[in-house]
Order: structure tokens, then sequence, then C-alpha cells
């Protein structure tokens, strides 16, 4: 698929099928995902792939009350795979620290932004971008500040990194128009959000 394809055809998919992934494309998007850029060249990241079925449920057990489950998260947990890409702050303030950086305090108030977080964005985006390129759906969306302990727990997550979030992976559910906020509301035309020279 051409780039420029690959970029108006993506959307957030909520409704998947329940075809199986096949794993060469799972791989695919997680190779993808490393080539995304890192401060620094930290490469703070790490992925929760989960791709059994056991792993998947647990999962949706951990962040949701999957005993009554509404539309959303009806359509949510057939997808497949699901990938939780998380960030790694310890990573960035020891590779600064470095001599070739020079930071030697890993003082964290040195970041304006916290770049590892934002790294980790961006290899997220890489990974929905290549299930378009591969004919798939994909969402990232939040995981709930409150089942992060318990996701913490059922996968062994280390302290030293934080889930950013969530990415289902999965064939859309055939017929399932697009919906969502991009089917209600306009998207914001260039000349509202590209400032040339001046704001």
């Amino acid at each position: 698929m051409e780039f420029q394809s690959v970029v108006d055809r993506r959307r957030m998919v909520r409704r998947y099928s329940d075809a199986p992934v096949d794993p060469r494309v799972v791989e695919r998007a997680l190779h993808n995902a490393q080539r995304a850029p890192s401060a620094g060249f930290s490469q703070g990241w790490g992925f929760l792939v989960l791709d059994q079925a056991a792993d998947v449920r647990r999962f949706w057990e951990a962040t949701a009350d999957t005993s009554r489950p509404d539309a959303w998260l009806t359509g949510m947990m057939r997808a497949p795979v699901v990938v939780i890409p998380c960030s790694s702050k310890a990573a960035y303030l020891e590779r600064y620290a470095e001599p070739d950086k020079g930071w030697t305090d890993r003082d964290e108030s040195r970041w304006s932004k916290p770049f590892w977080d934002m790294d980790v964005a961006m290899a997220s985006l890489l990974i929905l971008q290549t299930a378009v390129d591969e004919g798939l759906g994909a969402l990232f969306f939040g995981i709930p500040p409150e089942a992060d302990a318990a996701v913490r727990a059922a996968f062994g997550i280390p302290d030293d990194h934080d889930p950013v979030g969530a990415i289902t992976l999965g064939h859309p559910e055939a017929g399932t128009p697009v919906r969502g906020s991009a089917a209600r509301r306009p998207r914001r035309p260039a000349d509202d959000v590209v400032h040339r020279g001046r704001w």
C-alpha cells in the first residue's frame, strides 16, 4: 500500500471479528515500532504482546467488568492481539548521564517533556500504521489508572516500565461502519491548525 493511503485509511477500529492474526504481521508491527525515533537513541520502550486467548482474556479481566460488557467492550474483546507499549523513564535518565550527554545527576527536571512516553507513542503509531498496511484494524486506548496495578501483577510488568496504553490488533468486523469521533466531528481544516512564521 502506498504511504499516503496508509495515512488516509488509518482509523481506530473498535469492533473485531475473532479471526486470528498472522504472527508474521505482529512481528512486522513490532519491528516497525522499534524504528521509531527516540531521544538520544535511548530506546526506553518495551512491548508486552498478548496473542494467546487466555492472556487476552486476563487483560480484559484486569481492566474491565467482563461479566456485563457493553457494546464497546464486546467488540474489543474479540481482538485476538493486545499489545501493551511501555516506557522506561530510567532508560532515558541513564542514557543522558552517559559521557556524550553529560547530565550526570539524572535529574528528571532537565526534561521539558516526558520523552520516554512521547517516543513510545510514536512507536505505537507505527504499529497502527502497520496494521492498516496489512489490512487489519487497530485501536490505541488508555488503561484505566485504577487497573494499572492489576495489569502489572497479571503480566509481571517491571516497576521501571510504565504502560502508556494498549493497542488491539485484529480483523475489523465485516460490515461495521466507521464509528467514533471521526464519524461525528469534522477534521479541523489546515488553516486552523497550521501556522507559518507566526501563530
